[in-house]
């Protein structure tokens, strides 16, 4: 099964790829999602798989670690898995969203070696080198997934293993929302169409939003505070103008802060699923974010 293994650690040097080139959406695995109108998805793509393990299928499965070699490596923020009920495999290596074909039959998976994923280049501490260690585990493998209760583990012929725990909904209230790259969607608005780009390295960590029941959003865009007006409809948020502190930062800093800037002062789609938050707007701008631990 494993004559010929992709390379997953070599990517390119661009900061983005358009999604489209990551075919097909893990829609059907979308447990637990509130959305406008379809927003922003994880890629996959289609299969056959017909029997699923109990529990496995139809939630998020945040990567906790991968383990090989006797060697553990501990997952960054945003990784996940997620199992379609139609056996479509999607998720996030901790930097690039990926899609796969897979076949589930019972507790086993054999997923293909037919992988398809964005380009993004993290500078993240780790985050290129687990990418390599969980996209080698969850490409043209053959696994064995054990569930119990919210824990999952899988276990591949190659000696992998790689523990998940099972995503519980964040509330969009009172969550803190860890921005981890802007989302340039297309003309039609929609994510799933455009391209996602990792925050600058000089910005990571740095920029969040938390969102509270008055009507208000708080947070920073990496260099300044900002407050603005935020009123949630059914899919929606729409933002007041913004008000921020006034520093001057670096011009990396800055770029973010613009890119961010321009989601406020009019309505935005958003989708929450488990604890990722996706919010796109019509003038091209958009975020991702997941919630903190």
């Amino acid at each position: 099964m494993h004559t010929q293994r992709r390379n997953l650690s070599a990517l390119s040097p661009r900061a983005g790829l358009s999604a489209l080139a990551v075919t097909g959406l893990l829609a059907t695995a979308a447990c637990g999602t509130e959305s406008g109108d379809g927003g922003a998805k994880d890629p996959g793509a289609a299969s056959v798989g017909t029997r699923q393990a109990t529990g496995l299928t139809g939630k998020q499965w945040n990567v906790d670690s991968v383990t090989a070699d006797g060697k553990t490596q501990d997952a960054p923020a945003g990784a996940h898995v997620e199992f379609g009920k139609d056996g479509k495999v999607g998720g996030n290596y901790g930097c690039n969203h990926f899609g796969v074909t897979a076949e589930i039959e019972g507790d086993t998976i054999t997923i293909g070696d037919d992988t398809v994923k964005t380009e993004m280049a993290c500078t993240a501490d780790g985050a290129m080198s687990f990418e390599s260690k969980l996209g080698e585990a969850i490409s043209d493998s053959t696994i064995k997934a054990e569930v119990n209760d919210d824990k999952l583990t899988l276990t591949t012929e190659d000696g992998y293993t790689v523990k998940l725990t099972a995503e519980k909904q964040a509330d969009l209230y009172g969550t803190k929302w860890n921005v981890t790259g802007t989302v340039k969607v297309d003309d039609k608005g929609d994510a799933a169409g455009g391209s996602a780009v990792a925050l600058a390295s000089e910005a990571e960590g740095k920029v969040h939003l938390t969102f509270d029941e008055k009507g208000t959003v708080r947070g920073e865009l990496g260099c300044n505070k900002v407050t603005a007006k935020a009123t949630v409809g059914d899919g929606t948020i729409t933002l007041g103008a913004p008000g921020t502190t006034r520093k001057m930062c670096s011009d990396s800093l800055m770029d973010t802060e613009r890119s961010l800037l321009k989601l406020f002062g009019g309505t935005v789609k958003y989708q929450l699923k488990g604890g990722k938050l996706t919010l796109t707007s019509e003038n091209g701008a958009g975020l991702e974010a997941v919630a903190a631990k």
